[in-house]
């Protein structure tokens, strides 16, 4: 039996992706970036969307749409627009899309799920958005067991730094039927991947594991599309391949190149986000792969032995995507879907221990019409 979910806030699809193979059947996606979920169409195509602001989606609408009842036993996974939290925007509280949170949160009190998922950056539990974060799982508790953490993709098999706070949910009448211990079976998922060898996990993946059987490009190639899909570079200027030969030869990064190959604002004392122009590192895991993750000034996303930023194919392999997942259209709008994903590795770790105690819900739910037991 596959257990239904419904993704809102579904992007280019990374968490459905993840969901669907940790053994979900995604029966709606909702979002209201039409480029975003052109890509979600090309790779869940039996997946329903509903392309709108989610202000206006309501949980009518979503039973309508999937046949979805209230108090069904599904998921409901939803990664609200995170920009006013995350380290590299605003960190503003006040910022219009931390709201939408409240969006997500009211929808699940016009469904109740037996089970829900949501998935956001660190700075909504710790930075500024931490009193918005503690109303949202307050206003939560009021009907669900609620545990989260901030995970590291890596330790979950991403190639890739990134920390991310998950949040999980058991709706209280399906946590008590289950007769969970609180202390001893945790509803989050547990790592598999460590960075130091060790006992019982495998280690962390690195880039060059992950990137370094697809074929060279230079800047501003494309590989043949029938063959892989997205592997292409975007254009670099002569001086900025200058620029990556000398950085190659001082460590990887910019700050000991030539004075008259650095840039003006490169110069200037206590100059924020250092790794601009920076190597990546073949044998750790890449650095969180962000909207200009094809970019080279955006952040540390130069190729380690290529002089090139990296390709969309290659960023969506750090992000955890599969080959077979094809990105669509212009080099931006890949790069903001990549950057914007949850990476599916991290959501099929999460599928996976929810989908389990979907099972021994549905379990409880059989005996109980069987009448072995009673409510």
């Amino acid at each position: 039996m596959k257990f239904k979910a419904i993704d809102l806030f579904c992007g280019a699809g990374g968490l459905s992706t993840g969901l669907k193979k940790s053994g979900f059947r995604l029966c709606l996606g909702v979002d209201i970036d039409e480029k975003a979920l052109k890509t979600y169409k090309c790779n869940l195509k039996r997946t329903k969307v509903l392309k709108e602001d989610i202000k206006k989606v309501t949980g009518e609408k979503i039973t309508e749409l999937t046949g979805i009842n209230r108090r069904d036993n599904f998921l409901l996974a939803g990664c609200p627009p995170c920009q006013g939290f995350s380290s590299l925007g605003k960190r503003d509280a006040n910022d219009e899309k931390n709201e939408l949170v409240y969006e997500y949160i009211r929808i699940i009190n016009e469904l109740e799920p037996s089970f829900i998922l949501m998935e956001n950056v660190p700075g909504m539990s710790t930075g500024v958005g931490k009193e918005i974060f503690k109303n949202v799982v307050k206003e939560l508790e009021e009907n669900y067991h609620v545990e989260y953490a901030t995970l590291n993709a890596a330790d979950f098999g991403v190639p890739q730094i990134r920390k991310r706070l998950v949040l999980h949910g058991i709706r209280n009448d399906v946590y008590d039927n289950l007769g969970l211990d609180k202390e001893k079976q945790k509803i989050l998922p547990k790592p598999t991947h460590s960075k130091e060898k060790k006992k019982g996990y495998r280690k962390w993946v690195t880039v060059r594991k992950a990137i370094f059987d697809l074929p060279i490009l230079g800047a501003g190639e494309s590989y043949d599309d029938s063959i892989i899909k997205n592997h292409k570079a975007r254009s670099l200027s002569e001086t900025n391949i200058e620029r990556l030969q000398e950085i190659r030869l001082h460590g990887g990064n910019r700050e000991m190149i030539s004075e008259e190959l650095q840039l003006e604002c490169h110069k200037k004392e206590n100059v924020s986000y250092t790794d601009t122009y920076g190597i990546i590192d073949p044998d750790k895991p890449a650095p969180t792969i962000t909207s200009g993750c094809t970019i080279i000034s955006k952040g540390r996303y130069c190729h380690p032995t290529q002089n090139r930023g990296l390709s969309i194919r290659e960023a969506a392999r750090l992000q955890s995507f599969d080959d077979k997942f094809e990105f669509q259209g212009n080099m931006g709008e890949m790069s903001l879907q990549i950057g914007n994903a949850v990476p599916p590795k991290l959501a099929q770790a999460s599928g996976k221990v929810i989908i389990n105690y979907m099972g021994l819900y549905e379990d409880y739910l059989e005996a109980q019409a069987k009448g072995v037991i009673t409510p």
